[in-house]
């Protein structure tokens, strides 16, 4: 597990471990961008995308590498993070997209009769007067339109549409990250869930090449079709997942190279951090700047033997990504999260049977069908866990079951 030096230390790390922060390469995911490039050359949208995977698999970053590849055959692209607060009611979200729709459409100067009480105003030879296709532009067509939510922001992604064809700039991305923050609230008559599926399904039939990405946890595909059964017809999931072996490798070892460190991983320091790191971008990344910061160059100098160290660079994951994970979650939850963790596979899908039956074979006191139901359900509103359409569960982050293992014991019952 040795690190070879081969002239001076003073280098800058090239690894950036950070949410949705842009890796120095991104290694694989050949297969999502050939699904993706297949949905850019629809000339009639009649699949959107859903971008999902655990936190750690690099979703975010996967999205802002499309924006690129969408511009350059033509399309615009609009977005941004979907924040809880814009989530909250039917009308937050029309806001959100106007919003975002205005950022693009800000400087399409456009001929109008609408009161000219906004932004840039010229009158033509016709009497008609010119003004920029602006937020308050956009706004005031909402307001002038009668009936729901839903119908107002279908008009004014019509009247968008219609001013972006005599530009011959048409097609229009709407992408959004972390939207499995989007749900309905029956309780307060708000579906805003619902109202973007509707809204984006009436303009697409009605031929407007508006398509919409949506990123978001396991749970997101699942809330769509909740509120609206055709949504399982109307998009393509994309699942990300983690590196293989070889992607692995590349994604810590090309970015030496590419910079030209001074520093080269041994073959078997590399085979390490593809173990500790279990393939996921983000632990790569992690593990990486700790391996140059903390060792090859603050221990290197003091002439300490080049080796990865490990446990060091666990406790420090452990208190930067799990702690604050791991503290919100009751006594009775973590002796179930550890049996999850004790079984034979942990990482993959299990279902409430499995659990049970695995909890009367450790020493824990044994948890019935309907309380460990209960205990999963409340996990999963905490995002340790997911439940899939087809009733089973998983962790809902990578490598929790190793840090279970290594940090709790339940007491012996």
């Amino acid at each position: 597990m040795e690190l070879i030096v081969t002239q001076d230390l003073g280098f800058a790390n090239p690894y950036r471990p950070g949410a949705g922060h842009m890796p120095p390469h991104l290694a694989g995911r050949h297969q999502e961008y050939r699904e993706f490039e297949q949905l850019l050359d629809q000339q009639v949208i009649l699949e959107n995308m859903v971008l999902t995977g655990l936190r750690g698999v690099g979703k975010t970053v996967l999205l802002e590498t499309f924006k690129p590849r969408a511009m350059a055959k033509g399309w615009l692209w609009v977005g941004t993070d979907m924040s809880e607060s814009a989530c909250v009611s039917e009308e937050t979200i029309a806001l959100r997209l106007m919003a975002d729709l205005a950022v693009m459409t800000a400087n399409i100067i456009i001929e109008t009769n609408l009161p000219q009480t906004f932004g840039f105003s010229v009158p033509t030879k016709s009497g008609a007067q010119t003004q920029t296709l602006s937020y308050e532009v956009l706004a005031s067509i909402y307001d002038s339109v009668p009936g729901l939510i839903s119908d107002k922001l279908k008009a004014v992604l019509e009247f968008t549409w219609e001013h972006l064809q005599r530009q011959d700039r048409t097609r229009i991305i709407f992408a959004y990250d972390e939207a499995q923050t989007l749900s309905d609230n029956a309780t307060k008559e708000e579906y805003p869930l619902s109202v973007l599926l509707d809204v984006f399904q009436s303009v697409q039939k009605k031929g407007l090449p508006f398509m919409l990405i949506l990123t978001g946890l396991p749970t997101l595909f699942p809330k769509l079709v909740d509120a609206r059964t055709y949504a399982e017809r109307m998009f393509r999931v994309v699942t990300v997942t983690r590196l293989t072996e070889k992607e692995s490798r590349e994604a810590i070892t090309k970015p030496i190279r590419t910079a030209k460190c001074p520093i080269k991983l041994s073959g078997a320091s590399v085979e390490v951090i593809c173990r500790e790191s279990g393939g996921y971008p983000y632990f790569i990344q992690f593990i990486c700047r700790e391996v140059f910061d903390t060792f090859i160059i603050q221990q290197r100098e003091q002439g300490a033997p080049s080796a990865v160290p490990v446990e060091p660079i666990q406790r420090k994951l452990d208190s930067d990504f799990f702690a604050g994970r791991w503290a919100r979650v009751s006594d009775r939850q973590r002796d179930l999260l550890w049996v999850i963790a004790s079984l034979d596979h942990p990482d993959d899908e299990f279902t409430i049977q499995e659990v049970v039956a695995r909890a009367k074979d450790v020493p824990v006191k044994n948890f019935s069908l309907s309380h460990t139901n209960q205990i999963l359900v409340r996990l999963a509103e905490q995002g340790l866990v997911y439940k899939n359409r087809r009733g089973k569960y998983a962790f809902a982050v990578p490598l929790l079951g190793p840090f279970i293992l290594r940090n709790y014991a339940p007491a012996e019952h």
